[in-house]
């Protein structure tokens, strides 16, 4: 017989996703230890993790799952084939129907790019404190993207309106924001995105005391500290509007003490993913203000899940000492807030937690 361990890894259906189908009844385990609970398997039932695992990458419904799985080892195959041809007709069709919206949508970004000012336009000189500069950028560079399909994440975003610099970096999963003071732009407001090689290199060069010297000219964005710089092209994209992905501060709330809570993070419950799947850390907030690190075993509907990295990498971006986590429903995102400063903050999108 196979542990619950080794059926995960030979068949790709993560610890987790076996609990989950055998609570639903789509794929039981042969025997469970009464004593422990532990789950053993069938050789038998390796093949039909396999094709469970298949399906599920195929977004079948889990209805047909179960007729499949019911049907397989039959002899007669006609339900399953039937099955399998329904779900590739509605996967067909769906992807008909999406064409056609994307096509509309594609004709609307058409026009709007006919009418839309640009924010890239225009050249701008300020004056940042190194070290207000340097904490803007190392609170956001973790949430850059590194997914070559989306350039224009690829970097961090500086938007300069009057005075005062906001720092920008997602990937989808996660944003960041934090700012810093400026003087010297009293002018309209600008964005530029800085490809994440030029933010290091001009991270680097933050590393003292007294102003730097922000330039923007044509397609290039300079930073001069004395007689040292860092340049190069700006990103030839726009950035998505991030003020409306910004939440403001919730009523429900922690203040969480970093290094606690990191160790926390790091020694307490996983939600393991399936093979691939990054890890999840699943929380809770108590009515008393606390935040529980939940176990697979707790199916508290309030429960948020999120990417257990992400969550770290948060807490070493965020304030030293003690950071607000704020909740909203279970599948809006959680925002980590600085106590000081409610304009820096980072934002992390839940995971569903559907086995």
């Amino acid at each position: 017989m196979r542990s619950i361990g080794e059926m995960a890894r030979e068949s790709g259906l993560g610890v987790s996703a076996l609990r989950f189908y055998d609570r639903a009844g789509v794929l039981v385990p042969a025997w469970v230890d009464p004593v422990s609970g532990y789950r053993w398997y069938e050789p038998e039932q390796l093949e039909e993790a396999r094709v469970l695992a298949r399906l599920r990458r195929a977004g079948m419904p889990l209805a047909d799952i179960r007729l499949v799985l019911a049907s397989w080892s039959g002899a007669d195959t006609d339900l399953v084939r039937k099955l399998l041809t329904a779900h590739l007709r509605r996967l067909e069709q769906g992807l008909s129907a999406a064409r056609d919206e994307f096509s509309a949508l594609r004709a609307l970004l058409d026009h709007r790019e006919n009418i839309m000012p640009s924010l890239r336009t225009g050249s701008v000189r300020l004056f940042i404190d190194a070290p207000e500069l340097a904490a803007a950028l190392d609170a956001v560079r973790f949430a850059a993207s590194t997914d070559p399909e989306l350039p224009m994440l690829g970097g961090v975003l500086f938007d300069i309106e009057k005075e005062s610099l906001h720092v920008v970096a997602t990937d989808r999963y996660r944003m960041a924001v934090a700012q810093a003071g400026a003087i010297g732009h009293d002018g309209s407001r600008v964005q530029v995105v800085v490809p994440s090689p030029l933010v290091d290199a001009m991270r680097a060069l933050s590393d003292g005391e007294g102003p730097v010297r922000l330039s923007v000219d044509d397609d290039r964005v300079t930073l001069e500290a004395g007689d040292r710089q860092a340049a190069g092209q700006y990103l030839d994209h726009d950035f998505p509007d991030y003020r409306r992905l910004l939440p403001t501060p919730g009523e429900r709330r922690a203040l969480v003490e970093v290094a606690a809570f990191r160790k926390a993070l790091e020694t307490g419950p996983v939600h393991a993913g399936e093979a691939g799947a990054p890890d999840l850390s699943v929380l809770r907030l108590e009515n008393d203000g606390t935040v529980t690190l939940c176990t697979d075993s707790d199916d508290d509907p309030n429960r948020i899940a999120v990417n257990r990295d992400f969550l770290l990498d948060a807490l070493t971006a965020g304030a030293p000492d003690r950071l607000f986590l704020e909740f909203g429903a279970p599948t809006a995102p959680i925002a980590l807030r600085r106590p000081d400063d409610e304009g820096t903050l980072s934002i992390l999108m839940p995971v569903r937690l559907d086995g």
